[in-house]
Protein backbone atom coordinates (compact mmCIF):
# COMPACT_ATOMS: atom_id res chain seq x y z
CA UNK A 1 0.00 0.00 0.00
CA UNK A 2 2.86 2.38 0.79
CA UNK A 3 4.35 1.80 -2.65
CA UNK A 4 0.99 2.51 -4.28
CA UNK A 5 0.66 5.81 -2.42
CA UNK A 6 4.21 6.70 -3.43
CA UNK A 7 3.28 5.83 -7.02
CA UNK A 8 0.29 8.20 -6.90
CA UNK A 9 2.61 10.95 -5.71
CA UNK A 10 4.95 10.31 -8.65
CA UNK A 11 2.10 10.48 -11.16
CA UNK A 12 0.69 13.65 -9.58
CA UNK A 13 3.92 15.55 -10.23
CA UNK A 14 3.38 18.43 -12.71
CA UNK A 15 6.16 17.13 -14.97
CA UNK A 16 4.45 13.74 -15.29
CA UNK A 17 0.99 15.18 -15.99
CA UNK A 18 2.30 17.70 -18.56
CA UNK A 19 4.28 14.92 -20.24
CA UNK A 20 1.17 12.70 -20.32
CA UNK A 21 -0.92 15.36 -22.07
CA UNK A 22 1.85 16.49 -24.43
CA UNK A 23 2.83 12.95 -25.46
CA UNK A 24 -0.82 12.05 -26.00
CA UNK A 25 -1.30 14.94 -28.43
CA UNK A 26 1.99 14.09 -30.14
CA UNK A 27 0.98 10.42 -30.57
CA UNK A 28 -2.43 11.55 -31.79
CA UNK A 29 -0.88 13.74 -34.49
CA UNK A 30 1.59 11.05 -35.61
CA UNK A 31 -1.07 8.32 -35.72
CA UNK A 32 -3.33 10.44 -37.90
CA UNK A 33 -0.65 10.69 -40.60
CA UNK A 34 -0.52 7.59 -42.83
CA UNK A 35 2.89 5.96 -42.85
CA UNK A 36 3.96 7.36 -39.47
CA UNK A 37 3.55 4.44 -37.07
CA UNK A 38 3.34 4.22 -33.28
CA UNK A 39 6.91 2.92 -33.28
CA UNK A 40 8.06 6.03 -35.13
CA UNK A 41 6.21 8.26 -32.64
CA UNK A 42 8.02 6.58 -29.74
CA UNK A 43 11.39 6.69 -31.50
CA UNK A 44 11.04 10.42 -32.12
CA UNK A 45 10.45 10.99 -28.41
CA UNK A 46 13.59 9.18 -27.24
CA UNK A 47 15.92 12.25 -27.45
CA UNK A 48 13.42 14.19 -25.32
CA UNK A 49 13.54 11.56 -22.58
CA UNK A 50 17.18 12.44 -21.87
CA UNK A 51 15.93 15.51 -20.01
CA UNK A 52 13.06 13.83 -18.11
CA UNK A 53 12.71 11.98 -14.85
CA UNK A 54 12.30 8.17 -15.14
CA UNK A 55 8.53 8.24 -14.62
CA UNK A 56 8.05 11.15 -17.05
CA UNK A 57 10.23 9.40 -19.65
CA UNK A 58 8.26 6.15 -19.55
CA UNK A 59 5.00 8.16 -19.43
CA UNK A 60 5.90 9.76 -22.76
CA UNK A 61 6.50 6.32 -24.33
CA UNK A 62 3.26 4.80 -23.01
CA UNK A 63 1.02 7.78 -23.84
CA UNK A 64 2.39 8.37 -27.35
CA UNK A 65 2.16 4.72 -28.38
CA UNK A 66 -1.36 4.18 -27.03
CA UNK A 67 -2.66 7.34 -28.69
CA UNK A 68 -0.93 6.63 -32.02
CA UNK A 69 -2.57 3.20 -32.26
CA UNK A 70 -6.00 4.76 -31.67
CA UNK A 71 -5.38 7.75 -33.96
CA UNK A 72 -4.41 5.39 -36.79
CA UNK A 73 -8.10 4.51 -37.04
CA UNK A 74 -9.08 8.07 -37.96
CA UNK A 75 -7.63 8.36 -41.52
CA UNK A 76 -8.85 4.81 -42.12
CA UNK A 77 -12.40 5.88 -41.28
CA UNK A 78 -12.32 9.20 -43.14
CA UNK A 79 -10.17 8.39 -46.18
CA UNK A 80 -9.85 4.57 -46.25
CA UNK A 81 -6.16 4.98 -45.55
CA UNK A 82 -5.23 3.26 -42.26
CA UNK A 83 -2.71 5.22 -40.24
CA UNK A 84 -1.19 2.10 -38.64
CA UNK A 85 -1.12 -1.59 -39.69
CA UNK A 86 -3.38 -2.46 -36.74
CA UNK A 87 -6.15 -0.29 -38.27
CA UNK A 88 -6.16 -2.14 -41.59
CA UNK A 89 -8.18 -5.10 -40.28
CA UNK A 90 -11.44 -3.17 -40.01
CA UNK A 91 -10.81 -0.22 -42.34
CA UNK A 92 -13.44 -1.30 -44.88
CA UNK A 93 -16.21 -1.39 -42.26
CA UNK A 94 -15.10 1.97 -40.87
CA UNK A 95 -15.02 3.65 -44.28
CA UNK A 96 -18.39 2.25 -45.36
CA UNK A 97 -19.93 3.63 -42.15
CA UNK A 98 -18.38 7.01 -42.90
CA UNK A 99 -19.97 7.04 -46.37
CA UNK A 100 -23.32 6.50 -44.62
CA UNK A 101 -22.68 9.59 -42.51
CA UNK A 102 -21.61 7.70 -39.38
CA UNK A 103 -17.98 8.81 -39.09
CA UNK A 104 -18.71 10.18 -35.61
CA UNK A 105 -19.93 6.77 -34.49
CA UNK A 106 -16.83 5.08 -35.92
CA UNK A 107 -14.40 7.44 -34.19
CA UNK A 108 -16.29 7.33 -30.90
CA UNK A 109 -16.30 3.53 -31.08
CA UNK A 110 -12.59 3.43 -31.88
CA UNK A 111 -11.83 5.65 -28.90
CA UNK A 112 -14.13 3.81 -26.50
CA UNK A 113 -13.15 0.24 -27.28
CA UNK A 114 -9.47 1.07 -27.71
CA UNK A 115 -9.55 2.63 -24.24
CA UNK A 116 -11.45 -0.31 -22.73
CA UNK A 117 -9.06 -2.79 -24.33
CA UNK A 118 -6.06 -0.84 -23.06
CA UNK A 119 -7.45 -0.61 -19.52
CA UNK A 120 -8.27 -4.33 -19.55
CA UNK A 121 -4.72 -5.15 -20.66
CA UNK A 122 -3.36 -2.89 -17.90
CA UNK A 123 -5.48 -4.62 -15.24
CA UNK A 124 -4.17 -7.99 -16.45
CA UNK A 125 -0.66 -6.52 -16.37
CA UNK A 126 -1.14 -5.53 -12.74
CA UNK A 127 -2.76 -8.75 -11.55
CA UNK A 128 -1.14 -11.48 -13.61
CA UNK A 129 2.11 -10.16 -15.09
CA UNK A 130 4.42 -12.85 -13.62
CA UNK A 131 2.11 -15.73 -14.60
CA UNK A 132 1.53 -14.51 -18.15
CA UNK A 133 5.21 -13.73 -18.58
CA UNK A 134 6.06 -17.33 -17.62
CA UNK A 135 3.52 -18.48 -20.20
CA UNK A 136 5.03 -16.21 -22.86
CA UNK A 137 8.51 -17.53 -22.13
CA UNK A 138 7.31 -21.07 -22.91
CA UNK A 139 6.74 -20.03 -26.54
CA UNK A 140 9.42 -21.15 -28.97
CA UNK A 141 9.59 -21.39 -32.77
CA UNK A 142 7.12 -24.31 -32.67
CA UNK A 143 4.40 -22.34 -30.92
CA UNK A 144 4.99 -19.20 -32.97
CA UNK A 145 4.71 -21.20 -36.18
CA UNK A 146 1.32 -22.59 -35.22
CA UNK A 147 0.15 -19.20 -33.93
CA UNK A 148 1.09 -17.64 -37.28
CA UNK A 149 -0.54 -20.50 -39.18
CA UNK A 150 -3.69 -20.03 -37.12
CA UNK A 151 -3.60 -16.34 -38.00
CA UNK A 152 -3.29 -17.16 -41.70
CA UNK A 153 -6.30 -19.44 -41.33
CA UNK A 154 -8.29 -16.30 -40.53
CA UNK A 155 -8.08 -15.50 -44.25
CA UNK A 156 -10.93 -17.97 -44.69
CA UNK A 157 -13.10 -15.75 -42.46
CA UNK A 158 -12.17 -12.41 -44.05
CA UNK A 159 -12.19 -13.67 -47.65
CA UNK A 160 -15.80 -12.78 -48.32
CA UNK A 161 -18.27 -14.89 -50.27
CA UNK A 162 -15.78 -16.22 -52.85
CA UNK A 163 -13.33 -18.49 -51.03
CA UNK A 164 -11.22 -19.19 -54.14
CA UNK A 165 -10.58 -15.48 -54.77
CA UNK A 166 -9.87 -14.98 -51.08
CA UNK A 167 -7.28 -17.75 -51.03
CA UNK A 168 -5.74 -16.39 -54.26
CA UNK A 169 -5.36 -13.02 -52.55
CA UNK A 170 -3.76 -14.71 -49.54
CA UNK A 171 -1.28 -16.57 -51.75
CA UNK A 172 -0.29 -13.30 -53.41
CA UNK A 173 0.34 -11.76 -49.99
CA UNK A 174 2.47 -14.75 -48.98
CA UNK A 175 4.41 -14.48 -52.25
CA UNK A 176 5.19 -10.82 -51.51
CA UNK A 177 6.30 -11.84 -47.99
CA UNK A 178 8.93 -14.20 -49.47
CA UNK A 179 10.71 -11.41 -51.33
CA UNK A 180 14.17 -10.75 -49.88
CA UNK A 181 16.93 -12.80 -48.28
CA UNK A 182 16.10 -16.41 -47.48
CA UNK A 183 15.97 -16.85 -43.69
CA UNK A 184 18.12 -19.99 -43.59
CA UNK A 185 20.51 -19.70 -46.54
CA UNK A 186 20.75 -15.94 -47.04
CA UNK A 187 20.06 -16.41 -50.77
CA UNK A 188 18.14 -13.55 -52.47
CA UNK A 189 14.62 -14.46 -53.62
CA UNK A 190 12.52 -12.59 -56.19
CA UNK A 191 14.73 -9.50 -55.93
CA UNK A 192 15.57 -9.42 -59.68
CA UNK A 193 18.97 -7.99 -58.81
CA UNK A 194 17.50 -4.97 -57.02
CA UNK A 195 19.34 -4.28 -53.75
CA UNK A 196 16.32 -2.39 -52.39
CA UNK A 197 14.43 -5.68 -52.17
CA UNK A 198 17.08 -7.61 -50.22
CA UNK A 199 15.29 -6.82 -46.95
CA UNK A 200 11.90 -7.57 -48.47
CA UNK A 201 8.98 -5.40 -49.56
CA UNK A 202 8.54 -2.56 -47.07
CA UNK A 203 5.15 -3.15 -45.49
CA UNK A 204 4.01 0.40 -44.61
CA UNK A 205 4.34 1.88 -48.14
CA UNK A 206 2.59 -1.22 -49.47
CA UNK A 207 -0.23 -0.84 -46.95
CA UNK A 208 -0.74 2.81 -47.85
CA UNK A 209 -0.75 1.98 -51.55
CA UNK A 210 -3.21 -0.92 -51.24
CA UNK A 211 -5.83 1.15 -49.45
CA UNK A 212 -5.28 4.74 -50.58
CA UNK A 213 -4.38 4.43 -54.27
CA UNK A 214 -7.42 2.34 -55.35
CA UNK A 215 -9.73 4.90 -53.76
CA UNK A 216 -7.97 7.76 -55.55
CA UNK A 217 -8.06 5.95 -58.90
CA UNK A 218 -11.74 5.07 -58.58
CA UNK A 219 -12.63 8.67 -57.88
CA UNK A 220 -10.52 9.94 -60.78
CA UNK A 221 -11.84 7.36 -63.26
CA UNK A 222 -15.46 7.93 -62.24
CA UNK A 223 -15.90 11.73 -62.19
CA UNK A 224 -19.61 11.42 -61.61
CA UNK A 225 -19.00 9.90 -58.19
CA UNK A 226 -16.79 12.76 -57.00
CA UNK A 227 -18.68 14.99 -54.67
CA UNK A 228 -18.73 15.47 -50.94
CA UNK A 229 -18.35 12.67 -48.50
CA UNK A 230 -21.30 12.12 -46.20
CA UNK A 231 -21.26 14.55 -43.30
CA UNK A 232 -20.33 13.51 -39.79
CA UNK A 233 -23.28 12.92 -37.48
CA UNK A 234 -21.73 13.68 -34.11
CA UNK A 235 -24.94 14.27 -32.17
CA UNK A 236 -25.71 10.65 -31.38
CA UNK A 237 -22.21 9.22 -31.83
CA UNK A 238 -21.55 8.45 -28.18
CA UNK A 239 -25.09 7.15 -27.62
CA UNK A 240 -24.77 4.76 -30.56
CA UNK A 241 -21.38 3.68 -29.28
CA UNK A 242 -22.98 2.89 -25.92
CA UNK A 243 -25.65 0.86 -27.71
CA UNK A 244 -22.98 -1.00 -29.67
CA UNK A 245 -21.14 -1.75 -26.43
CA UNK A 246 -24.26 -3.20 -24.84
CA UNK A 247 -25.00 -5.33 -27.89
CA UNK A 248 -21.46 -6.50 -28.63
CA UNK A 249 -19.90 -6.51 -25.15
CA UNK A 250 -18.80 -10.10 -25.65
CA UNK A 251 -16.82 -9.08 -28.77
CA UNK A 252 -15.10 -6.31 -26.80
CA UNK A 253 -14.26 -8.73 -23.99
CA UNK A 254 -12.96 -11.44 -26.34
CA UNK A 255 -10.92 -8.87 -28.27
CA UNK A 256 -9.41 -7.53 -25.05
CA UNK A 257 -8.49 -11.01 -23.79
CA UNK A 258 -7.08 -12.10 -27.14
CA UNK A 259 -5.17 -8.85 -27.60
CA UNK A 260 -3.59 -9.13 -24.16
CA UNK A 261 -2.51 -12.73 -24.77
CA UNK A 262 -1.12 -12.05 -28.26
CA UNK A 263 0.59 -8.89 -27.06
CA UNK A 264 2.28 -10.79 -24.24
CA UNK A 265 3.99 -13.02 -26.80
CA UNK A 266 7.31 -11.54 -27.97
CA UNK A 267 6.74 -10.50 -31.58
CA UNK A 268 2.95 -10.76 -31.36
CA UNK A 269 2.04 -7.14 -31.95
CA UNK A 270 -1.15 -5.08 -32.17
CA UNK A 271 -1.61 -5.71 -35.90
CA UNK A 272 -1.62 -9.51 -35.50
CA UNK A 273 -4.00 -9.22 -32.54
CA UNK A 274 -6.40 -6.98 -34.47
CA UNK A 275 -6.51 -9.30 -37.51
CA UNK A 276 -7.06 -12.46 -35.46
CA UNK A 277 -9.71 -10.79 -33.28
CA UNK A 278 -11.54 -9.37 -36.30
CA UNK A 279 -11.55 -12.67 -38.18
CA UNK A 280 -12.53 -14.71 -35.12
CA UNK A 281 -15.39 -12.34 -34.31
CA UNK A 282 -16.65 -12.56 -37.89
CA UNK A 283 -16.64 -16.36 -37.66
CA UNK A 284 -18.75 -16.23 -34.48
CA UNK A 285 -21.02 -13.43 -35.67
CA UNK A 286 -24.72 -13.97 -36.31
CA UNK A 287 -24.50 -11.46 -39.18
CA UNK A 288 -21.31 -12.32 -41.12
CA UNK A 289 -22.87 -11.14 -44.38
CA UNK A 290 -22.75 -7.52 -43.10
CA UNK A 291 -19.01 -7.53 -42.43
CA UNK A 292 -16.93 -5.39 -44.75
CA UNK A 293 -20.03 -3.37 -45.65
CA UNK A 294 -20.11 -1.02 -42.66
CA UNK A 295 -20.78 -3.25 -39.64
CA UNK A 296 -19.70 -1.92 -36.25
CA UNK A 297 -19.23 -5.38 -34.71
CA UNK A 298 -15.87 -5.81 -36.44
CA UNK A 299 -14.71 -2.37 -35.29
CA UNK A 300 -15.56 -3.30 -31.69
CA UNK A 301 -13.55 -6.53 -31.90
CA UNK A 302 -10.51 -5.06 -33.67
CA UNK A 303 -10.28 -1.82 -31.65
CA UNK A 304 -10.46 -3.71 -28.36
CA UNK A 305 -7.65 -6.05 -29.40
CA UNK A 306 -5.06 -3.60 -30.70
CA UNK A 307 -4.70 -1.47 -27.56
CA UNK A 308 -4.99 -4.50 -25.28
CA UNK A 309 -2.04 -5.98 -27.19
CA UNK A 310 -0.10 -2.79 -26.57
CA UNK A 311 -0.56 -3.20 -22.80
CA UNK A 312 0.07 -6.95 -22.97
CA UNK A 313 3.43 -6.40 -24.67
CA UNK A 314 4.70 -4.78 -21.47
CA UNK A 315 4.16 -7.97 -19.45
CA UNK A 316 7.37 -9.77 -20.53
CA UNK A 317 9.12 -6.39 -20.87
CA UNK A 318 8.66 -5.43 -17.22
CA UNK A 319 8.92 -8.85 -15.60
CA UNK A 320 11.72 -10.41 -17.68
CA UNK A 321 13.15 -7.46 -19.67
CA UNK A 322 12.12 -9.23 -22.88
CA UNK A 323 10.47 -6.80 -25.33
CA UNK A 324 7.08 -7.87 -26.64
CA UNK A 325 7.38 -5.58 -29.68
CA UNK A 326 9.49 -2.74 -31.03
CA UNK A 327 7.74 -0.17 -28.82
CA UNK A 328 8.56 -2.02 -25.60
CA UNK A 329 12.11 -2.58 -26.89
CA UNK A 330 12.51 1.20 -27.04
CA UNK A 331 10.82 1.49 -23.63
CA UNK A 332 13.30 -0.96 -22.06
CA UNK A 333 16.16 1.04 -23.55
CA UNK A 334 14.80 4.23 -21.98
CA UNK A 335 14.48 2.48 -18.59
CA UNK A 336 18.07 1.29 -18.75
CA UNK A 337 19.10 4.80 -19.72
CA UNK A 338 17.43 6.09 -16.54
CA UNK A 339 19.14 3.50 -14.36
CA UNK A 340 16.03 1.34 -13.90
CA UNK A 341 16.53 -2.35 -14.62
CA UNK A 342 13.36 -4.31 -15.47
CA UNK A 343 13.41 -7.96 -14.47
CA UNK A 344 12.15 -10.45 -11.87
CA UNK A 345 13.17 -8.22 -8.93
CA UNK A 346 11.67 -5.06 -10.37
CA UNK A 347 8.79 -4.87 -7.86
CA UNK A 348 11.27 -5.15 -4.98
CA UNK A 349 13.82 -2.61 -6.16
CA UNK A 350 11.58 -0.14 -8.04
CA UNK A 351 8.06 -1.06 -6.97
CA UNK A 352 6.69 2.46 -6.66
CA UNK A 353 8.00 3.37 -10.14
CA UNK A 354 6.22 0.51 -11.84
CA UNK A 355 3.01 1.00 -9.92
CA UNK A 356 3.20 4.56 -11.22
CA UNK A 357 3.64 3.17 -14.75
CA UNK A 358 0.45 1.12 -14.31
CA UNK A 359 -1.45 4.25 -13.26
CA UNK A 360 -0.06 6.08 -16.28
CA UNK A 361 -1.27 3.25 -18.53
CA UNK A 362 -4.83 3.76 -17.29
CA UNK A 363 -4.66 7.56 -17.59
CA UNK A 364 -3.18 7.34 -21.11
CA UNK A 365 -6.06 5.15 -22.26
CA UNK A 366 -8.64 7.40 -20.62
CA UNK A 367 -7.14 10.31 -22.58
CA UNK A 368 -8.69 8.72 -25.67
CA UNK A 369 -12.12 10.00 -24.70
CA UNK A 370 -11.38 13.76 -24.88
CA UNK A 371 -9.15 13.25 -27.92
CA UNK A 372 -11.87 11.10 -29.50
CA UNK A 373 -14.29 13.98 -29.02
CA UNK A 374 -11.73 16.30 -30.63
CA UNK A 375 -11.31 13.87 -33.53
CA UNK A 376 -15.07 13.90 -34.19
CA UNK A 377 -15.01 17.69 -34.36
CA UNK A 378 -12.03 17.65 -36.73
CA UNK A 379 -13.68 14.97 -38.88
CA UNK A 380 -16.71 17.21 -39.34
CA UNK A 381 -14.46 19.83 -40.91
CA UNK A 382 -12.51 17.35 -43.03
CA UNK A 383 -15.58 15.73 -44.50
CA UNK A 384 -17.11 19.04 -45.51
CA UNK A 385 -14.30 19.48 -48.03
CA UNK A 386 -15.28 18.20 -51.52
CA UNK A 387 -13.52 15.00 -52.49
CA UNK A 388 -12.00 16.53 -55.63
CA UNK A 389 -10.06 18.82 -53.28
CA UNK A 390 -9.19 16.06 -50.83
CA UNK A 391 -7.79 13.70 -53.46
CA UNK A 392 -4.62 15.72 -54.31
CA UNK A 393 -3.86 16.15 -50.60
CA UNK A 394 -4.50 12.45 -50.05
CA UNK A 395 -2.07 11.56 -52.83
CA UNK A 396 0.59 13.88 -51.42
CA UNK A 397 0.14 12.39 -47.94
CA UNK A 398 0.40 8.88 -49.35
CA UNK A 399 3.61 9.58 -51.26
CA UNK A 400 5.12 11.48 -48.31
CA UNK A 401 4.32 8.63 -45.91
CA UNK A 402 5.75 6.02 -48.28
CA UNK A 403 8.97 8.01 -48.65
CA UNK A 404 9.32 8.96 -44.98
CA UNK A 405 9.22 5.43 -43.57
CA UNK A 406 12.72 4.62 -44.93
CA UNK A 407 13.71 8.00 -46.41
CA UNK A 408 13.92 6.21 -49.74
CA UNK A 409 12.21 6.88 -53.06
CA UNK A 410 11.86 3.13 -53.57
CA UNK A 411 9.01 3.19 -51.04
CA UNK A 412 7.02 5.32 -53.50
CA UNK A 413 7.52 2.68 -56.21
CA UNK A 414 6.24 0.02 -53.80
CA UNK A 415 3.20 2.20 -53.10
CA UNK A 416 2.46 2.54 -56.82
CA UNK A 417 3.04 -1.14 -57.65
CA UNK A 418 0.94 -2.58 -54.83
CA UNK A 419 -1.65 0.19 -55.15
CA UNK A 420 -2.24 -0.62 -58.84
CA UNK A 421 -2.32 -4.34 -58.00
CA UNK A 422 -4.91 -3.75 -55.28
CA UNK A 423 -7.03 -1.62 -57.62
CA UNK A 424 -7.07 -4.32 -60.32
CA UNK A 425 -7.88 -6.96 -57.70
CA UNK A 426 -10.80 -5.04 -56.23
CA UNK A 427 -12.19 -4.22 -59.66
CA UNK A 428 -12.28 -7.96 -60.38
CA UNK A 429 -13.78 -9.05 -57.08
CA UNK A 430 -10.61 -10.13 -55.23
CA UNK A 431 -10.58 -9.02 -51.57
CA UNK A 432 -7.56 -7.12 -50.27
CA UNK A 433 -7.76 -8.20 -46.61
CA UNK A 434 -6.32 -11.73 -47.13
CA UNK A 435 -3.41 -10.25 -49.12
CA UNK A 436 -2.57 -7.89 -46.26
CA UNK A 437 -2.87 -10.77 -43.79
CA UNK A 438 -0.40 -12.81 -45.85
CA UNK A 439 2.09 -9.96 -45.89
CA UNK A 440 1.79 -9.44 -42.11
CA UNK A 441 2.15 -13.07 -41.06
CA UNK A 442 4.11 -14.61 -43.95
CA UNK A 443 7.58 -13.91 -42.56
CA UNK A 444 6.57 -14.98 -39.04
CA UNK A 445 5.30 -18.34 -40.30
CA UNK A 446 8.24 -19.01 -42.62
CA UNK A 447 11.01 -18.08 -40.21
CA UNK A 448 9.60 -20.03 -37.28
CA UNK A 449 8.78 -23.02 -39.50
CA UNK A 450 12.35 -23.21 -40.79
CA UNK A 451 13.79 -22.71 -37.32
CA UNK A 452 11.57 -25.46 -35.91
CA UNK A 453 12.49 -27.90 -38.70
CA UNK A 454 16.19 -27.23 -38.19
CA UNK A 455 15.86 -28.02 -34.48
CA UNK A 456 14.03 -31.31 -35.26
CA UNK A 457 16.35 -32.30 -38.12
CA UNK A 458 13.50 -32.03 -40.61
CA UNK A 459 10.99 -34.12 -38.63
CA UNK A 460 7.58 -32.53 -39.35
CA UNK A 461 5.94 -34.47 -36.51
CA UNK A 462 8.29 -32.61 -34.18
CA UNK A 463 6.07 -29.56 -34.69
CA UNK A 464 3.62 -31.29 -32.32
CA UNK A 465 6.30 -32.31 -29.84
CA UNK A 466 5.61 -29.60 -27.23
CA UNK A 467 2.28 -29.40 -25.29
CA UNK A 468 1.33 -25.84 -26.24
CA UNK A 469 2.43 -26.40 -29.84
CA UNK A 470 0.34 -29.58 -30.00
CA UNK A 471 -2.77 -27.71 -28.80
CA UNK A 472 -2.25 -24.80 -31.23
CA UNK A 473 -1.49 -27.24 -34.05
CA UNK A 474 -4.64 -29.25 -33.33
CA UNK A 475 -6.77 -26.09 -33.35
CA UNK A 476 -5.18 -24.91 -36.59
CA UNK A 477 -5.72 -28.26 -38.34
CA UNK A 478 -9.32 -28.28 -37.13
CA UNK A 479 -9.88 -24.82 -38.61
CA UNK A 480 -8.41 -26.06 -41.91
CA UNK A 481 -10.56 -29.20 -41.85
CA UNK A 482 -13.93 -27.51 -41.21
CA UNK A 483 -14.29 -25.97 -44.73
CA UNK A 484 -13.28 -29.31 -46.31
CA UNK A 485 -15.81 -31.20 -44.19
CA UNK A 486 -18.54 -28.71 -45.10
CA UNK A 487 -17.67 -29.03 -48.78
CA UNK A 488 -17.78 -32.82 -48.55
CA UNK A 489 -21.10 -32.73 -46.71
CA UNK A 490 -22.60 -30.39 -49.32
CA UNK A 491 -21.57 -32.84 -52.06
CA UNK A 492 -22.97 -35.86 -50.25
CA UNK A 493 -26.18 -34.24 -49.04
CA UNK A 494 -27.97 -34.03 -52.44
CA UNK A 495 -27.27 -37.70 -53.04
CA UNK A 496 -29.04 -38.58 -49.79
CA UNK A 497 -31.80 -36.04 -50.27
CA UNK A 498 -32.90 -37.30 -53.72
CA UNK A 499 -34.21 -40.73 -52.67
CA UNK A 500 -36.19 -39.17 -49.81
CA UNK A 501 -37.78 -36.69 -52.22
CA UNK A 502 -38.61 -39.51 -54.59
CA UNK A 503 -40.26 -41.53 -51.81
CA UNK A 504 -42.36 -38.55 -50.72
CA UNK A 505 -43.51 -38.01 -54.32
Amino acid sequence: MDKFIAALDLVAQPETLVTLVGASFFGFAIGCLPGLTATMAVALLVPMTFFMSPIAAITSIVAASAMAIFAGDIPGALLRMPGTPASAAYVDDAYEMTKRGEAGVVIASNATFSALGGVFGTIVLILAAPTLADFALDFSAFEFFWLGALGLSCAVFVAGSNLVKGLTSLMLGLLIATVGMDYTTGHPRFTFGNVNLLEGVSFIPGLIGMFALPEILRSLLSPGSVGTVAQVTARDAWRKTWDAGKRYWSRALCGSVLGTLVGALPGGGADTAAWISYAGAKKMSREPEKWGKGHIEGIVAGSSANNAALSGAWIPAIVFAIPGDTITAIGIGVLYLKGVNPGPTVFINNGELFYAVFIVFILANLMMFPLGWLAIRIARLVLRVPRDLILPALLVLSVTGAYAIDNDLFGVWILLALGLTAYLMEENGFPIAPMVLGMVLGKIVEQNFMQALISTNGNVLGLFGRPIAAVLGGITLLVWAIPLLRWGWSRLRPAHATPRAAIED
